[in-house]
């Protein structure tokens, strides 16, 4: 089993131990938050919590499936807590599963002397109208798969000797979920196929009554094969139209907003740097994790470009950075990430391999009229680093940024 403490999470949680507060961690399946409350009972237990006064229950194990309404919730917590005199910290793992979970939550919040930490899968499991009964109680801490750097770290920690270029290959094909560096190659592969096609079941297929599976899986096909292009509802209509399957836009946009809240895509948005204004049509996709691309359609070992540029935005996520496209008199700068007051361009290709791409790749970011950082990231190990743009290769970018 892998055993990676993951401080750039645990460092933003420490500090809101016992404060009144519960602690959110969302994200999708497999990707580790059930590790890192697991992180946080040990923090406790290290600090002198008792064992008795944690409570920890995961809502997708057979122990736990018959607590389905927060009714039941409510009955199961109170009896464990009536005898309870010290204060108890209780662990709610993949929490979407117990229908009105936020009204439990609250309840708890209210009635017991009691710190509250919380999982799930679904990026709007704080959207819905009941969590209004949590507004001003709650932070929300995005848990994403491993990162290059936390697998580089990994192999380090385990005595495993690999270069950087070895990982980052590995990276490239496999993505980043935690329990892939335990497996072999043949098994890899399966378990990320394994891993989509729950998901898509249960979190999408079942929970919105999906009436045509094999749509929506073409459609995630369709996301996996375009990342890093523009488009609408109505283009991947048409693109369908043209293989014989009749879907309309709005239903496709749908589809496309089932499976963002299932965390296994992110829809980013167009701006344009002059008017400063979003763009309401013509959004981005990048997948959750870049391993599900290979699930899908075994051609991580190509179309790089893509596949970095699906890196370099989660990367920019972990760093806590808000992402969106940018447009420029008609031309397209991959990625604005926005922090606090701090603003960062990039540029991500495979290769600066002949004059045009360099032209491309710096020219556009020298249109941009402002003092904020520029940069450019491809594979290439020269630096061509010209006219105040940062370049940087990528797999020092990714451990060093």
């Amino acid at each position: 089993m892998y055993t990676l403490k993951r401080d750039s999470y645990l460092n933003k949680i420490k500090p809101l131990i016992d404060k009144d507060i519960i602690k959110v961690l969302t994200g999708i399946r497999r990707c580790g938050k059930s590790v890192m409350l697991k992180l946080i009972m040990e923090e406790l237990e290290n600090k002198g919590i008792l064992k008795s006064n944690i409570i920890y229950l995961n809502f997708d194990s057979s122990k736990f499936q018959n607590i389905k309404t927060n009714e039941e919730l409510n009955n199961y917590i109170t009896k464990i807590l009536e005898n309870k005199k010290n204060k108890v910290y209780l662990f709610f793992d993949e929490i979407q599963n117990v229908d009105g979970w936020e009204r439990s939550i609250n309840g708890f919040m209210l009635d017991f002397k009691c710190d509250i930490y919380i999982t799930g899968s679904n990026s709007k499991l704080l959207s819905g109208e009941l969590s209004t009964y949590l507004t001003g109680r709650y932070i929300e801490i995005p848990i994403y798969p491993f990162s290059f750097k936390e697998i580089s770290q990994y192999y380090q920690e385990n005595n495993k000797k690999k270069s950087n270029w070895e990982i980052f290959n590995e990276y490239i094909a496999y993505g980043g979920l935690p329990i892939l560096l335990t497996l072999d190659e043949d098994n890899k592969l399966m378990y990320l196929e394994d891993l989509y096609n729950a998901i898509l079941l249960k979190d999408v297929v079942t929970k919105y009554n999906v009436k045509n599976p094999k749509v929506l899986n073409n459609l995630m096909h369709y996301i996996s094969l375009n990342i890093g292009h523009t488009f609408s509802g109505y283009s991947i209509s048409k693109y369908f139209k043209n293989q014989g399957i009749n879907v309309s836009p709005n239903t496709l946009y749908n589809y496309l907003s089932y499976c963002e809240n299932a965390c296994l895509i992110h829809k980013v948005k167009r701006e344009d740097l002059v008017s400063k204004k979003v763009l309401k049509s013509k959004e981005k996709y990048y997948l959750t994790d870049h391993g599900f691309r290979q699930a899908l359609c075994l051609c991580n070992n190509r179309d790089l470009s893509q596949v970095f540029e699906n890196i370099v935005y989660n990367e920019m996520l972990r760093l806590g950075y808000k992402v969106t496209i940018g447009e420029i008199k008609n031309k397209e700068i991959d990625l604005i990430c926005k922090k606090h007051d701090q603003k960062v361009y990039i540029q991500v290709t495979y290769l600066l391999d002949s004059k045009k791409t360099k032209e491309r790749e710096f020219g556009e970011l020298l249109k941009i009229n402002d003092n904020f950082p520029k940069i450019v990231i491809s594979a290439d190990q020269f630096d061509f680093s010209q006219d105040g743009i940062k370049h940087y290769n990528i797999i020092d970018f990714l451990k060093e940024y």
